[in-house]
């Protein structure tokens, strides 16, 4: 599995974007940190649409992505096309991301919860795979949603 990985600057100022590639690094799991580097004000759709793309190309499989409180990067990610973006703040959601939507795409408020929180939930999502079932007609619905 290949991660793309991007913040911004709310999240790299608490450190956030850092305990999360401490988890991939822990796992072994290959990332690319996509930004961003300094504190310096960022606007979020700049950086979503980078890592997003990623993903989107099949360069990644994944894309986790930190703003402040997370709405914005899912809101962002969910513009380009066959992407599902998630905000993941407690177990149950962060689950139900993969099992039942098969999202690719990881979204947390750096203000919103703790990094411990977000690199358990990190963890949880990473071991996670859609295995189809009944939701996989409810995501094939979603995707549909995009021809409209």
């Amino acid at each position: 599995m290949k991660i793309a990985v991007g913040c911004d600057h709310q999240a790299l100022v608490i450190e956030m974007k850092e305990a999360l590639i401490e988890v991939l690094q822990d796992k072994k799991i290959e990332y690319k940190d996509f930004g961003v580097f300094k504190t310096d004000p960022v606007d979020y759709p700049d950086i979503a649409k980078v890592v997003v793309k990623e993903v989107q190309n099949g360069n990644f499989d994944r894309g986790v992505l930190v703003c402040g409180t997370g709405i914005g990067m899912a809101i962002c990610a969910n513009k380009f096309d066959g992407i599902r973006a998630a905000v993941c703040h407690d177990l149950y959601s962060t689950q139900r991301s993969i099992l039942s939507n098969n999202c690719q795409v990881l979204t947390m408020g750096a203000l919103v919860i703790g990094k411990n929180t977000a690199q358990e939930l990190l963890k949880v999502w990473l071991d996670l795979e859609f295995k189809g079932g009944p939701s996989a007609k409810k995501v094939e619905k979603i995707m549909e949603l995009e021809k409209l």
